[in-house]
């Protein structure tokens, strides 16, 4: 079992930057693939990165593709989605999930990923 803990939302002009952690507790954080999701106003939840268990293979939707950045450090159980560049459209709020490989899965899909923080709202003024 694990539980996510999302912080570092909050309200931005267009262009500026924010850094959103994942803190985790529980067993076994270094096992897990982390995802980021975001849901904006009357949208469906929809993929924005993902970072394996050793950090080495990461994914992104194409939309934040050159602007946002996911790491993680295992030792500190902590989970980040650097975003920069930010636009209006980013708005949103965000998802850390976590979960083992699931095998048959896309890694965008939300079913991929067992665990899910209670989120967080990033908000990008015009």
């Amino acid at each position: 079992q694990v539980q996510l803990v999302e912080s570092g939302g909050g309200l931005v002009p267009a262009g500026g930057s924010l850094r959103l952690s994942c803190a985790a507790s529980g067993r076994s954080f270094s096992d897990y693939y982390i995802g980021w999701f975001r849901q904006g106003p009357g949208k469906e939840r929809e993929f924005v990165a993902r970072i394996n268990p050793s950090g080495d293979e990461v994914y992104y939707t194409d939309s934040v593709k050159g602007r946002f950045s996911i790491s993680r450090v295992n030792a500190e159980n902590t989970a980040y989605l650097r975003m920069n560049s930010l636009k209006p459209e980013d708005t949103a709020v965000y998802y850390c999930a976590g979960g083992g490989r699931a095998y048959g899965v896309a890694y965008y899909n939300p079913i991929a990923y067992a665990y899910w923080g209670q989120g967080t709202q990033v908000t990008v003024s015009s």
